[in-house]
Parts: C-alpha cells; structure tokens; sequence
C-alpha cells in the first residue's frame, strides 16, 4: 500500500483555495438519508455543495442493481469539526501522555480533520455507506465513524482484516465514487469528498475549489 498522505500533513494546508461560491443544498429526497447525526448537527449534516451532491448522483447510477448509497453525514460546522477535534485529540493526549504536538495532532488527523482544512466545513465531503432496497445498511467491515483504536485498523479502506462480503462491498462503492470523480480519505473507508484541499492534493488540481463555509441562518 502506498503511504497514506494524512489531513494534517503540510502540503494539504498549502493547497490554495480558488472559491467557487456555491450554496450549500440539501440532499434529501434526491439520496437516502440517515439521521444518525441529527442531534449533533439539527439537520445541517444534510447539506453539500451542488457539485458534490451531482457527482454523488452519478455514483449511484454505478452501483450494482438493488443497492443505494446511505448518505449519513455532509456539511459541518465549523465550531462542531473544531468540537470533534478537540475531543479526539484529548483522548490521545490522556492515553499517550508523551507523545509530541506534532505526533499528536497527525494521529488526530486519522480520524477527524483538523478544523482549518476539514472538508466537512467546506460542504465538500461526505460520510456514507451502502444499503439495500429496502434500506437496510450492509456489511462494510466495521460501523461507519469507527476509530483506528477501536477497530484495529479495520477502519482503513484497504484494511485486510475485514470479511470477504465488506470487503466487495467497499470496493464496489470506491469503484462507483472514484469514477463520478471523488477522492477517500484511506484511513475512513465512508469518507469521500470533492474540491476540497485534500482532493486537489490528491488529483492534482492548481487549487481547491472550496474553503470553509457558514450555513445561512434558518437553512437547516
């Protein structure tokens, strides 16, 4: 496996920003919906950038038949990402009491985005996984939002340590997402996302294509 370039990293930061200054739009009745992050984020977890919404759009049209993407979470604030972030890294912190800043933070970095370039905040990246036709969410090797901790590293895309039905299942929705143009980020198999810092270092793109956002009061 080719080493994994985490959100921490510089080069990610140094990624110019060339806003395009699309709204964020809602995505329900066009995706199915998980409201599993209501109560965090009061209906704002349903928004993206139209541009992602439309390349989400495409992906579905590659999936195999009888199969959905389960949209769970877009859009973040910026203070809720700065809220997860601070949590995690606390965490480290008290089981790694030795461990440098700069360690720290990019361990951090495997699991939740460092709020100045988190693609979350921008409307740019989305956390999703797969369904059937009735709904119901399939086997994609560990729960959605599992930590490298807690799962042993099943959390990664290309983690070995998962069944032979998740792992088809994952490469299946990679093939779908990666062809309607979005990039993963490989340490969180339900993390894809377009335009931000990370897909522009990852394509090559001059410059990313959105920064951070601020919903418009009473969107949600």
């Amino acid at each position: 496996m080719s080493e994994i370039i985490l959100m921490s990293d510089a080069k990610v930061a140094a990624v110019p920003v060339e806003e395009r200054g699309e709204r964020l739009v809602d995505v329900r009745g066009a995706l199915l919906t998980d409201d599993r992050k209501q109560r965090e984020s009061g209906g704002a977890q349903f928004r993206l950038r139209q541009s992602v919404l439309d390349r989400l759009l495409d992906a579905q049209k590659l999936l195999p038949d009888g199969v959905r993407l389960l949209f769970v979470e877009g859009y973040r604030p910026p203070a809720l990402q700065r809220h997860y972030f601070e949590g995690y890294s606390a965490e480290l912190r008290a089981q790694h009491p030795d461990w440098p800043d700069d360690r720290l933070r990019a361990a951090a970095s495997r699991y939740v985005s460092p709020p100045e370039i988190a693609p979350h905040s921008a409307g740019a990246a989305v956390d999703l996984t797969l369904a059937d036709a009735d709904g119901n969410e399939l086997d994609l090797g560990t729960a959605m939002n599992a930590n490298p901790e807690d799962s042993a590293g099943a959390c990664y895309t290309h983690a070995d340590n998962i069944g032979v039905e998740a792992r088809a299942h994952r490469e299946f929705l990679g093939k779908a997402l990666s062809e309607a143009g979005l990039v993963n980020y490989p340490t969180e198999w339900w993390h894809w996302s377009y335009g931000d810092p990370y897909w522009a270092l990852t394509t090559g793109a001059p410059a990313a294509l959105y920064g951070s956002a601020e919903l418009d009061a009473g969107s949600s």
